[in-house]
């Protein structure tokens, strides 16, 4: 039966306290990194997952956030219009107008479900997370205070050469257009309502040529 070798290096009483003691005194002179917040704000991901903006010229009422939403704190609310024809001939169509969108960020558990189903890029995560409440009921947050924090969205990371444009960009341009045209059609509208109208033009004939009632021409 042959004896197990015995490790070559040999350890001293109280080695291990000597090591801990290293590391203190190396950490005891680095600068220290401690932010001191909220007097210097953190630098953040851009995809942190901070709160959910809303860009509501997006939205156009399809109820699948809500819908997925495992926690169901989205609430949506909405009417419909009628929209005249786009050309002479055509047949009036209806849309939904968005009345409320709400989200619960008691209830909210930040999976970002609800911007990944949204299929027209009118929810964005938001880095903004300063937005404790004192009462729970106000952490239901209402599309005014949500579009706020659309601003708050980070820019999308730049293109690499011969890449697509991001699809946020070309829905923006579109909203900003389409916008654009409604404000312009409305502004003739009201231009050509202002107008006064035409008077009938009167005759220029002398009164001495004019026929007295009852003679014959």
């Amino acid at each position: 039966m042959t004896a197990s070798p015995q490790p070559s290096g040999r350890s001293f009483p109280g080695s291990g306290l000597a090591k801990g003691l290293a590391v203190t005194l190396r950490t005891m002179t680095k600068k220290t990194v401690t932010a001191q917040y909220p007097a210097v704000q953190p630098d953040l991901p851009p995809r942190t997952r901070g709160v959910i903006g809303l860009f509501e010229e997006n939205c156009t009422v399809c109820m699948l956030c809500a819908r997925e939403c495992p926690d169901w704190c989205i609430y949506i609310d909405s009417h419909k219009e009628t929209v005249p024809p786009a050309a002479p001939g055509g047949r009036e169509r209806s849309r939904n107008v968005l009345d409320r969108f709400a989200i619960d960020f008691s209830l909210c558990m930040y999976c970002g479900i609800c911007i990944e189903v949204c299929p027209f890029d009118a929810l964005f995560w938001s880095p903004e997370f300063e937005y404790a409440e004192t009462d729970i009921r106000d952490l239901t947050h209402e599309r005014d205070k949500l579009r706020e924090w659309m601003w708050t969205v980070p820019a999308p990371p730049a293109l690499v050469p011969a890449a697509e444009e991001p699809k946020e960009y070309a829905a923006a341009r579109k909203s900003a257009d389409r916008t654009a045209a409604q404000q312009a059609t409305e502004a003739a509208a009201a231009a050509e309502a202002a107008q006064p109208q035409s008077t009938q033009p009167q005759s220029t004939q002398p009164e001495s040529d004019r026929p007295e009632d009852g003679d014959a021409r």
